[in-house]
């Protein structure tokens, strides 16, 4: 047996490893529908099918494309608290769904009475004229992320509580989204008066950033990359991106580079080799570690990552898949962007983006990048690294990745365990190739006595579904 194939020690199983564990594996559903988002979402661009000079019909395309993306790609933190609530809540219904959604707007909406003077000022019809005001509060993925873990708990704790007869109505399942909502309420309030505390914090780490050269954009990889868990990556991107310099009336690194600055492209250079070729590259590697009854599952789900991540550089979807469940991987991979960007740098490439770092935005910027194809050469050379720091990582430290986790106690005893009401058929009668007899005259013996049938039938239909279902089912996943 290869290393690769041996499943991940159950003593790992405890703690916050395997709370960890369960929020990565309650992720997999909503990343499973970002990679065609994220698709749609690059097409409908205005340097792509919604380019100017294209016919109206394709310009509509692009517009119904750029939409049916953007929901998803919007509403991400919705998705994972969905997501993570039903997937990490045992005994998880369509109330669980329910109550993430309830729990998840409301601190949505509650938060976005904050503004965040950090961020460049948008444009708002304020008393029917059009002025800037700073944005609204948002905490990303992270506010879906802890919505979906409160409503989990809240689930667990209360999905079978009674209430006083005059209230029932609103008792167990019920309760459960009321509760979630005022969760949202209360968590709202406190991001509210934290994140633009934290958002100063990090400006001010920005404007340091830009004038530091390419130590400034290695430090700044290394912290791009380690604030997407809290979805604070916003606030670092704001003045570098948006705000630094000045170029032909541009402002900052994007605009700057696409106005054709030379000297632009510090923060966005070093992403194409890490979103083109290394990313990809670490996909190959979690299919190659994966255990081989489930490499088939996992090699579908990492060939549309790592094709999205080349063609669109959204690379979200396979960072998700693996920094909760091994946060030892994201922690190399935060690493290695910071000296990817500091390498390119200091060898005086320089590419830019509109969209993100890629194939699609590398090929539309040839023209004006400077040594676009040395830029590749060293993607190459990443995408080497990260496979074999991955791999090994992977194997030396048996992480979980996806297709590594262990099976569930409780799955393993319900997989071995019979169908209730029909007794394990005899192994010498499963031989020969006559269970259905076998079980057809014990059935037959039990129909026997139907009193006793009807009087333990009687009983458990009252009030026994819940106490089997809270013993003998195994929690429920995404």
């Amino acid at each position: 047996m290869t290393t690769a194939s041996q499943a991940p020690g159950r003593g790992r199983g405890s703690g916050a490893m395997a709370v960890a564990q369960r929020i990565g594996r309650s992720l997999m559903l909503p990343i499973a529908t970002l990679p065609a988002a994220a698709l749609m979402v690059r097409l409908g661009q205005p340097d792509m099918l919604g380019r100017p000079g294209f016919p109206a019909s394709v310009n509509r395309i692009a517009e119904f494309l750029a939409a049916g993306g953007g929901a998803l790609i919007d509403n991400m933190p919705l998705l994972f608290a969905v997501g993570i609530a039903v997937g990490f809540a045992r005994k998880s219904d369509g109330s669980t769904a329910l109550a993430a959604v309830v729990g998840y707007l409301v601190f949505k909406n509650v938060l976005e009475t904050f503004t965040d003077g950090n961020l460049p000022k948008v444009e708002k019809v304020v008393d029917g004229e059009v002025g800037t005001v700073a944005p609204p509060v948002d905490a990303g993925v992270l506010g879906g992320v802890i919505m979906g873990l409160v409503v989990a708990l809240l689930y667990q704790r209360y999905y079978r509580k009674k209430l006083p007869e005059w209230l029932g109505f609103f008792g167990g399942r019920r309760l459960v989204p009321i509760l979630s909502a005022f969760a949202g309420l209360f968590i709202g309030v406190l991001f509210g008066y934290i994140w633009p505390v934290l958002g100063t914090g990090l400006h001010s780490f920005g404007e340091w950033l830009v004038g530091s050269g390419a130590a400034g954009a290695g430090v700044y990889g290394v912290a791009n990359r380690a604030l997407i868990p809290i979805g604070m990556h916003h606030l670092l991107n704001s003045f570098p991106w948006f705000q630094a310099g000045s170029y032909k009336g541009q402002h900052g690194d994007i605009a700057r580079f696409l106005a054709g600055d030379p000297s632009a492209g510090q923060f966005m250079t070093g992403f194409f080799p890490i979103m083109m070729f290394a990313l990809p590259a670490a996909c190959l590697a979690m299919y190659h570690c994966a255990r081989p009854e489930r490499r088939k599952i996992v090699g579908g789900l990492m060939i549309s990552l790592a094709l999205t991540a080349f063609i669109t550089g959204v690379t979200e979807p396979i960072e998700f898949s693996f920094m909760f469940i091994a946060p030892v991987l994201y922690a190399i991979h935060a690493v290695l962007t910071g000296i990817s960007m500091a390498l390119v740098w200091a060898l005086g490439m320089k590419d830019g983006f509109g969209f993100s770092a890629g194939a699609i935005d590398f090929l539309l910027n040839l023209g004006i990048a400077t040594n676009p194809w040395g830029l590749m050469l060293v993607g190459l050379a990443f995408a080497v690294v990260y496979y074999a720091v991955f791999r090994f990582a992977i194997v030396k430290f048996d992480l979980p990745t996806p297709g590594r986790e262990a099976p569930e106690p409780a799955e393993e005893e319900k997989a071995e365990r019979p169908a209730r009401g029909r007794p394990a058929p005899a192994p010498d009668a499963v031989a020969v190739g006559v269970t259905d007899n076998v079980a057809d005259k014990t059935m037959g013996k039990q129909d026997q006595r139907p009193s006793a049938a009807a009087n333990r039938s009687g009983s458990d239909g009252r009030d026994g579904g819940d106490e089997d279902e809270g013993k003998d089912e195994a929690p429920a996943r995404i």
